[in-house]
C-alpha cells in the first residue's frame, strides 16, 4: 500500500491499494502532479494527483490531461477498480489520486531504487541485477507534437481505407502513458548496483554515477536526445579500497605501514596519511605478517598456499604449497628467523627464512623452507608462539587448545572448557597468560604455568573473531560479530571500554607494536583506525555509561505502547510503563466492571419492583459500602482521582478500547455536574488523542462526543471565570493588606527589579549620548 500523511496532525488521510505486491520505491514527477511507484513485479505504475485547490477551482483544467485536438479523447488505463471507488470517498477533500497507466520494465525482479533527476525529465530505476533502465518524461509541447503526428497518421490511414475520398472521416486517437514517458536506454554495469544518482544537462547529456556492491564507483554518460543513445563508461574509482571483505590485518615494525588482504588483493596503507600506497593481486588471503625488515610480506591463503611478496617492486616472489586445506593461521617466531603455520589438513608446519639465488638475477632474494611438521588429530584453527619461543599453543576443531614444547614437540598442556571451537588466541608479552576467544562468545584467561583457567568472561553477543594483547601489558582487545571492539584487563578481569563504529561483523584487528594504534576490518567494507589518547580513562564512568546504554537498550527492546501518529522520542507523555501503572489500569477496569454490574442490577431491581408492585430492598455492594455507600459512578470517579498524576497517561494507554465507551459516557455525566473538571478534561483529551481513529469511526459514540463537546466548553469556561474571579479577589486583598500595614508585599524583590530597570535605562541613555 501507499499511504498519504498530513504532517500537521500526523494523520493518514488516504491509502492507495492498487498494488498487488510490496511497494519498494516511489517518486513524484511532473511538478508533483504525478506519482510513479515501483513494486515487486516488473510494472511501474503511474498515478495522476489533483490537489484541493485544483479540485475546488472549476476554471482550472484537470491536471496532466493533454489533448491533441478537440476530437482526441483521453482514456487512461484503469485496471484496478478499487482506486476508482476510492476516489469517490471523502478522502478527496485533500487530494485525489487516479491511476494513469503502467510502464513495463525489462527486469523481472523487484525495484530496488527509483529516482528522478533534478530537472524532472529523466526517470531511472534498477532491480537486484546490474542493469539501470532510463526513461524520459516528455513536456506538454512534446506530447502535443507527438499526438499531432499520431492524429495525422491516423487520419491519413482512415482516408486510405475510406471508400469515399471526398468525405473527411472523423478520426480520434487516445493518449496513453507510453506517449508521455519514453524508454531511452538501459545501462549495463560491471556489478550489482547499490545506489545511483543522475545529472541531466540542458544540452541533453545524461550522467549517471553508480555505487556498486563490490565497493566500486563508476560514471556513465549518454546523450538522451539521440534516438538510440549508447551509454559510455567515462571513469571509475577502483584503487580506494578492497572489492571484498578484508580477512587479515598486520602492522609493520615501525608502526607506519598497515597491510590489509582480502579475497583478491593486498593493499599497503600509510597509517599517518590513510592513503593506499601499494596494491598487489593475490589469492583468497586468511592470515599475514610483515617479514622482519618490512621489505616483504607473507600471505596465507584459503587454498593452503604461502605467497611471498616484495613491497618495493610490488611483485609476487614465490608461491609455496604449504597445506592441503585452508591455511588458517601463522605466527612469527620471537627470534624472527622463521614462523609456524596451521591449516585444515590437521598439520602444524615450521618454516625458516633463507636467501636463495634467483633464476632471473644474480642477486639473492628471500625465500622460506619447511623444517618440521607436527601432525594432529583435528583441524588447526589458530597457532601462537610464546615470547620466549619455548611453547607453541595450537587451537583445534575439538574446542581445545593444546600447548607443545617447541624444541621437542612434546605435549605440555591441554586447555579445555570452551563449548565451541577457539577462533583466536594470544599470549602475553611475559608468557604468563594466554587468552582464548571462541565461537561460544566467551573469552577465557589461562595461566601458562599450570594451564588453569583464571577467569571466563562473557565478552560479546556473538562469536569472538579476533584477540590481541597490547604489547608490554596484560591488556587485550577482542573483536566480535556483534560489531564491537572491547578492551579488557587480564589481571583484574575487568572490561575497560568498548569501541563502537562498525556497522557489520568485525573479521580481524591488529595492534601496533607500540600499542598506540589499533586497526580493524569489518563486513561493512571499511577499515577503521583507532588511536590511544592521553586522556585518563576512569573505569567507574565507563561502567556507568555502559549501564546506561544497557538500560536504554533494554527499554528499547520492550514492547512499549506507542501513541498512533507519534514519532519516536516525541511522546505525548514522559512516564514509563511500571507495575504501578499496570495496577492503576487494572483498578480502572475493575471500577468499570463494577459500574456495569451495578447498572444491570439496578435495571433488574426496577423490573422486580414493578412486577411485585412494591419496593423491594436492594442488596448493597460491599465495595461501595466500604467507600461510604457511594454510587457506582462516584466509585469510578474516586478511582480516577486515586491514580497518581505521573501515572495517569500510562494507565489510560494500557486501558483496552472496550472500556472507552463507558468511560466517555461517565465523563459526560461527571463534567455536567462540574466535579473535577480539570482532571476529567486531561483524561478526555488524552483518550481522544490515542483512540482518535476508533472513536471517529464508531457511530455509537458520535452523540456522546457531541454532548462532551458542549458540556466541556461550557464547564471549562466556568472554571476559567472562577479562577479569574479568585485572582482578582486575591489582588484586592493584597492591596488592602498593604494599605493597612503600610508594608509592601515582596518589596525586596520589587526593589531589585526596579534597580535593574533603572540601570538598563541609564546604560541606554549613555549609548545614545555617545552615538
Amino acid at each position: 500500500m501507499v499511504k498519504w500523511w498530513d504532517l500537521d496532525n500526523q494523520h493518514c488521510f488516504k491509502t492507495m491499494v492498487g498494488h498487488r505486491t510490496e511497494v519498494w520505491g516511489l517518486v513524484l514527477v511532473s511538478e508533483e502532479k504525478r506519482l510513479i511507484t515501483g513494486a515487486a513485479d516488473s510494472e511501474l505504475r503511474a498515478w495522476d494527483i489533483a490537489y484541493l485547490q485544483e479540485i475546488d477551482d472549476p476554471e482550472e483544467p484537470e491536471p496532466k490531461k493533454i489533448k491533441a485536438c478537440p476530437e482526441i479523447q483521453d482514456t487512461p488505463e484503469s485496471e484496478d477498480s478499487t482506486l476508482e471507488a476510492d476516489d469517490e470517498k471523502s478522502e478527496d477533500r485533500i487530494l485525489s489520486c487516479r491511476k494513469a497507466g503502467s510502464i513495463m520494465r525489462e527486469g523481472r525482479d523487484r525495484v530496488v531504487n527509483l529516482a528522478v533527476d533534478k530537472t524532472g525529465r529523466i526517470l531511472a530505476c534498477h532491480g537486484t541485477d546490474s542493469v539501470l533502465e532510463v526513461f524520459c518524461i516528455l513536456s506538454k509541447a512534446e506530447v502535443q507534437k507527438k499526438m499531432d503526428k499520431k492524429l495525422k497518421k491516423a487520419r491519413k490511414k482512415a482516408r486510405l481505407n475510406s471508400a469515399n475520398e471526398e468525405e473527411d472521416p472523423e478520426t480520434s486517437v487516445s493518449m496513453t502513458l507510453q506517449d508521455e514517458i519514453l524508454r531511452v536506454a538501459k545501462i549495463k554495469i560491471s556489478a550489482k548496483i547499490k545506489s545511483f544518482d543522475l545529472i541531466h544537462s540542458p544540452q541533453g547529456e545524461l550522467k549517471a554515477v553508480f555505487l556498486l556492491q563490490n565497493n566500486l564507483v563508476e560514471l556513465y554518460s549518454l546523450n538522451a536526445s539521440l534516438p538510440a543513445p549508447q551509454p559510455v563508461r567515462t571513469s571509475r574509482i577502483t584503487i580506494g579500497g578492497h572489492r571484498s571483505d578484508v580477512r587479515t590485518l598486520s602492522f609493520s615494525s615501525d608502526n607506519i605501514a598497515v597491510l590489509s588482504a582480502a579475497a583478491d588483493s593486498i593493499k599497503i596503507w600509510n597509517r599517518s596519511t590513510l592513503q593506499c600506497i601499494r596494491t598487489m593481486p593475490c589469492e583468497y588471503a586468511l592470515c599475514s605478517f610483515f617479514v622482519p625488515g618490512d621489505r616483504q610480506v607473507v600471505i596465507g591463503t584459503k587454498t593452503g598456499n604461502l605467497q611471498l611478496y616484495d613491497l618495493a617492486s610490488g611483485t609476487l616472489l614465490e608461491t609455496i604449497a604449504a597445506h592441503d586445506g585452508a591455511l588458517w593461521s601463522m605466527s612469527l617466531s620471537p627470534d624472527q628467523r622463521g614462523f609456524v603455520t596451521g591449516g585444515a589438513d590437521k598439520a602444524v608446519k615450521f618454516w625458516d627464512f633463507e636467501l636463495v639465488t634467483d633464476k632471473n638475477s644474480t642477486q639473492k632474494r628471500l625465500s622460506v623452507k619447511q623444517t618440521r611438521t607436527l601432525q594432529l588429530d583435528e583441524d588447526v584453527l589458530c597457532v601462537s608462539y610464546s615470547p620466549n619461543q619455548k611453547l607453541l599453543a595450537v587451537s583445534l576443531l575439538d574446542c581445545t587448545v593444546k600447548v607443545f614444547y617447541v624444541d621437542t614437540l612434546k605435549f605440555f598442556l591441554s586447555l579445555y572448557g570452551h563449548k565451541l571451537p577457539v577462533l583466536c588466541m594470544d599470549i602475553s608479552h611475559d608468557g604468563a597468560l594466554i587468552a582464548t576467544g571462541s565461537a561460544d562468545r566467551n573469552v577465557k584467561i589461562w595461566g601458562l604455568d599450570f594451564g588453569d583457567c583464571h577467569r571466563s568472561l562473557f565478552a560479546h553477543d556473538d562469536s569472538v573473531m579476533y584477540l590481541r594483547f597490547v604489547p608490554k601489558s596484560h591488556l587485550f582487545f577482542t573483536a566480535g560479530k556483534d560489531h564491537k571492539i572491547k578492551q579488557w584487563d587480564a589481571d583484574k578481569f575487568e572490561h575497560i571500554q568498548t569501541l563502537e563504529g562498525h556497522h557489520q561483523e568485525i573479521w580481524c584487528l591488529a595492534v601496533s607494536p607500540s600499542g598506540d594504534y589499533v586497526v580493524s576490518a569489518s563486513h561493512d567494507k571499511s577499515l577503521r583506525l583507532w588511536e590511544r589518547t592521553r586522556e585518563p580513562l576512569i573505569l567507574e564512568e565507563e561502567r556507568e555509561m555502559q549501564r546506561e546504554a544497557e538500560y536504554e537498550e533494554s527499554v528499547a527492546k520492550e514492547d512499549q505502547p506507542v501513541v498512533p501518529g507519534e514519532t519516536q522520542g516525541n511522546n505525548y507523555f514522559t512516564g514509563k510503563k511500571t507495575i504501578e501503572t499496570v495496577k492503576a489500569a487494572e483498578r480502572i477496569m475493575e471500577a468499570i466492571e463494577l459500574h456495569r454490574e451495578e447498572t444491570a442490577k439496578m435495571k433488574e431491581h426496577r423490573a422486580i419492583c414493578r412486577a411485585a408492585g412494591k419496593e423491594v430492598p436492594l442488596p448493597v455492594n460491599p465495595i461501595l459500602m466500604a467507600h461510604g455507600n457511594i454510587s457506582p459512578s462516584a466509585y469510578v470517579l474516586e478511582t480516577f482521582k486515586g491514580i497518581r498524576s505521573s501515572e495517569l497517561e500510562e494507565a489510560l494507554l494500557v486501558l483496552p478500547f472496550s472500556y472507552i465507551p463507558d468511560v466517555l459516557t461517565l465523563f459526560n455525566e461527571f463534567i455536567q455536574t462540574g466535579s473535577d473538571v480539570e482532571l476529567l478534561c486531561r483524561c478526555l483529551f488524552f483518550l481522544l488523542r490515542i483512540h482518535f481513529g476508533q472513536i471517529t469511526s464508531n457511530q455509537m459514540l458520535v452523540p456522546v462526543i457531541e454532548k462532551l463537546k458542549e458540556t466541556t466548553i461550557s464547564k471549562v469556561r466556568q472554571v476559567q471565570d472562577a479562577i479569574g474571579f479568585n485572582m482578582a479577589g486575591l489582588d484586592y486583598l493584597k492591596r488592602e493588606c498593604e494599605a493597612k500595614s503600610e508594608v509592601m508585599f515582596f518589596a525586596e524583590a520589587t526593589s531589585h527589579l526596579e534597580e535593574k530597570k533603572r540601570k538598563r535605562k541609564n546604560r541606554k541613555r549613555m549609548i545614545l549620548t555617545l552615538t
